[in-house]
């Protein structure tokens, strides 16, 4: 299977490592050989050897030096599309920065390589909050494999745990704790930390950017319950269509009242069916301690899913990180490998 890596930052590297770690689990277990024939990253630079890239070498410059160009023979000095273009590959591994408001250049990019009858992998929310259907639909057309298991909860399978597991099932609703920097700033305002304490602390350990907005506005579960909403319930909608509020606004002393009430406060994305429309917010909500999500504490994620046939479905595990994301993208490979 010859792949390309269009973004190799922590995400690709975090794939990368697990090729490396795994290639004979990877090759036994399922006949999954990956030679990456392309990396594309708009920092780094860009290589093209359709013989092959030798990935820990990659790994390793990218991090000793933060650049490529160790990679002298093989440099590629056009931009990301043209890579994808005029690369011979399988498959794009997508995992470029988010833009929530355009999705580019990620859209681009995911359309270009569909067109070249390329399967696509992607981590990346843009594209699918704003074009999912347009997206999928060009996938069918041209007989190629779109996934995109990480844009939600990172490697906890959420996507693949609707796609199989619960296929029987109708979903009625989905409630979930889908950000988890969100979730560990509640978690340490608990402990008696002023909201701008505990948002220093998850900077501090790389959970939230020096610009925190898209996760204390919501910004980043909107996209999540959108995916969500147009993916697994079949609604053709925009991140805009939908009501979202943060975290900025709770204070300690209403976390400690709520528990006092046997109740804790969680930003939760909502999806659910209200007649024959879909609809879904994000917000915080003062769940009660005995609902399974009020226990989720830290950066951990988790949803509950409310079905016809099962009742009440929860599943927790990360919702970001390096490896973890990686992974998500490693199972979608596998798939694609079974279906190759």
């Amino acid at each position: 299977m010859r792949l390309i890596f269009i973004g190799f930052g922590t995400v690709g590297q975090g794939l990368a490592e697990l090729f490396v770690k795994k290639r004979k689990h990877l090759s036994d277990e399922y006949g999954l050989d990956p030679k990456i024939v392309g990396i594309a990253d708009k920092v780094m630079g860009s290589v093209l050897d359709p013989e092959g890239i030798d990935l820990q070498k990659a790994l390793n410059l990218a991090g000793e030096s933060g650049s490529l160009s160790g990679f002298s023979d093989h440099m590629f000095n056009k931009d990301a599309v043209a890579m994808i273009q005029e690369a011979e590959a399988d498959v794009m591994l997508e995992a470029t920065y988010t833009d929530i408001k355009t999705a580019e250049p990620a859209t681009t990019h995911i359309r270009t390589a569909l067109q070249k009858k390329m399967h696509v992998v992607t981590t990346n929310k843009g594209p699918l909050a704003l074009f999912y259907h347009d997206l999928a639909r060009l996938a069918a057309e041209n007989g190629v494999q779109f996934l995109f298991e990480g844009t939600v909860m990172s490697g906890t399978p959420v996507i693949n745990l609707f796609r199989e597991a619960l296929a029987g099932c109708s979903i009625q609703e989905v409630k979930g704790i889908l950000n988890g920097t969100t979730n560990y700033i509640l978690t340490r305002m608990e402990e008696g930390l002023s909201y701008e304490e505990a948002l220093k602390k998850a900077q501090e350990l790389g959970y939230a950017e020096a610009v925190p907005d898209a996760d204390v506005l919501g910004w980043d579960a909107l996209a999540k319950v959108t995916i969500l909403a147009n993916v697994v319930f079949g609604a053709d909608k925009d991140p805009s269509d939908f009501s979202c509020d943060g975290i900025t606004g709770i204070s300690v002393e209403q976390i400690a009242e709520a528990k006092n009430r046997g109740k804790r406060f969680k930003l939760i994305g909502h999806v659910w069916r209200e007649g024959m429309q879909v609809q879904a917010s994000v917000g915080p909500q003062e769940m009660v301690l005995s609902h399974p999500l009020a226990g989720v504490m830290g950066a951990t994620n988790a949803v509950t899913v409310s079905t016809d046939t099962l009742g009440d479905v929860t599943i927790v595990g990360p919702g970001a990180g390096r490896m973890e994301t990686g992974y998500s993208m490693l199972v979608d490979l596998i798939k694609i490998g079974g279906i190759k």
